[in-house]
């Protein structure tokens, strides 16, 4: 984590507020709710799986978890960019359209804080125009002196992620072990 301290929570008795994983793609700042990250680690190689869609990186095997590795640097069309030392990957709880629950790793340029964010700061996504080009940004917020894209780690994994990783056969997720 950087050395910038996480924003002191001195809200009113009224006011909400959650705690968001700040981390970084390139110039930007992203956030997901604290509540849905698994674990932090180190990037490591990944087991590729046969047809998968190219910003599915592959599979890791975490503690006998079978867990599809995304880059959300192709995932958002960015720049690819080198895995580095200070690259990693950022185990997060998805829940499906159906209820289901499933942890996704996402592959980020390096992870920067833990935040508390007031939910009355918190602007809407702009409307960009395109079908489904902000349906998973929940919001904007500004931290310290940079703007913060609140995901939707939900929608931003989508259906088609959570199909995608009930169908590696049992070869498949044994070959990741």
């Amino acid at each position: 984590m950087s050395s910038n301290a996480p924003v002191k929570n001195d809200k009113g008795p009224g006011e909400a507020s959650h705690q968001v994983l700040t981390f970084v793609l390139g110039n930007e700042t992203y956030g997901v709710d604290i509540l849905r990250v698994q674990e932090i680690r180190g990037w490591s190689a990944v087991t590729k799986i046969p047809h998968a869609p190219p910003h599915v990186l592959g599979v890791l095997n975490l503690r006998g978890s079978i867990v599809p590795i995304v880059d959300l640097r192709m995932r958002f069309s960015l720049d690819r960019a080198e895995y580095t030392t200070v690259t990693v990957i950022i185990v997060v709880s998805v829940i499906s359209a159906a209820g289901g629950r499933r942890d996704f790793g996402v592959v980020v340029d390096g992870v920067s804080d833990v935040v508390d964010v007031n939910t009355a700061e918190v602007k809407a996504a702009p409307d960009l125009g395109a079908r489904g080009a902000t349906d998973y940004i929940r919001g904007l917020v500004p931290v310290a002196e940079r703007m913060v894209v609140l995901l939707d780690i939900d929608r931003l994994i989508g259906s088609d992620m959570v199909s995608f990783s009930n169908s590696a056969t049992p070869e498949e997720a044994a070959s990741a072990a």
